[in-house]
């Protein structure tokens, strides 16, 4: 319960103070505060993790970034209702507006960009849609695909072959498949090649039918390696490419193949951005705010992230 109760007062800044039954809670952000006690005090009879209270965290921001906006911005933004995705996890959604309407545009169009910080859900979201599309037989397999930036120096000292060597990188995709379809399924899936990692590299001359395809870390691929990867989608695919801007791991003179695409494929109909924030991010609460913290030092990341792929 303390501990709980600690990280609700610094996420909120509030001063929480308990004794027995009763609550006394004071700060500028009292009523999310008592709002969130009252929430859990409904399910004390179940046992409340540490994940429990920071996805409520998240969600409680969200709900206050949405009430901040100006009411001309909140009319032309109406409140999405979250689609049911098909996977292991029952209590799978959107936690935020963004996610929601991340998950939509990916089941309404063919191309999707989500783009933003770390831990707002971009590639777990992603391939929960992959996993839904496998599950419904909307999609033959699933291709999972990352730029190998370190391919020279750092890369070449590992054993095994390129894509043995990409296999460590591709660590977060294949955690979320195995939280979404169990570890013995997704292995079978891997024999069979049901789904399949590839490396950017090797999706040179290919084109996928029927398939669902991420490309990770998209921010590390150049104009050329990007053009290369949205020419292989055939029929009956979709293609998701998430990445962070501002995480870039290029050399200083090599142009990101994401902040490219971005700006060239903004009015190409059929594509889908969605931007993310500090306030989607569905880790510790703390870090939302070293989001906030490195954005404040960097505008013009911030301006960039914001206006990525908005239309001409």
């Amino acid at each position: 319960m303390d501990e709980n109760l600690r990280q609700i007062s610094a996420a909120l800044d509030v001063t929480i103070f308990r004794r027995g039954e009763k609550f006394v809670v004071s700060g500028d952000n009292a009523a999310r505060a008592l709002e969130l006690l009252e929430q859990f005090y409904e399910i004390a009879d179940d046992p409340i993790s540490v994940e429990d209270i920071q996805l409520a965290l998240v969600e409680q921001r969200a709900v206050s970034e949405s009430d901040d906006r100006p009411e001309s911005e909140a009319e032309e933004a109406p409140e999405e209702q979250a689609p049911v995705l098909k996977t292991r996890r029952n209590d799978l959604r959107g936690r935020t507006p963004h996610q929601t309407q991340y998950i939509k545009s990916i089941l309404e169009h063919d191309v999707t960009f989500g783009v933003g910080p770390a831990g707002t859900g971009k590639t777990y979201l992603a391939v929960a849609c992959a996993v839904d599309a496998l599950e419904r037989d909307a999609i033959k397999r699933i291709v999972l695909t990352r730029p190998a930036v370190e391919a020279g120096e750092r890369l070449g000292f590992l054993p095994g072959d390129l894509a043995q060597k990409v296999d460590p990188y591709l660590r977060p995709l294949y955690d979320a498949l195995y939280d979404l379809l169990g570890f013995d399924r997704t292995q079978k899936m891997f024999e069979k090649q049901v789904i399949e990692i590839a490396p950017l590299a090797y999706m040179r001359g290919r084109t996928l039918n029927h398939a669902f395809i991420i490309l990770d870390e998209a921010q590390n691929t150049t104009p050329e390696q990007m053009k290369m990867f949205l020419t292989r989608i055939g029929f009956g695919s979709k293609a998701v490419v998430t990445g962070d801007i501002t995480q870039i791991d290029l050399q200083h003179n090599q142009k990101s193949g994401l902040i490219d695409a971005l700006q060239v494929l903004g009015n190409v109909r059929g594509i889908a951005f969605t931007r993310f924030t500090s306030a989607d991010v569905v880790r510790h609460p703390l870090v939302a705010r070293i989001v906030d913290a490195y954005e404040a030092a960097n505008p013009s990341q911030r301006a960039l992230t914001r206006h990525a792929g908005k239309k001409k």
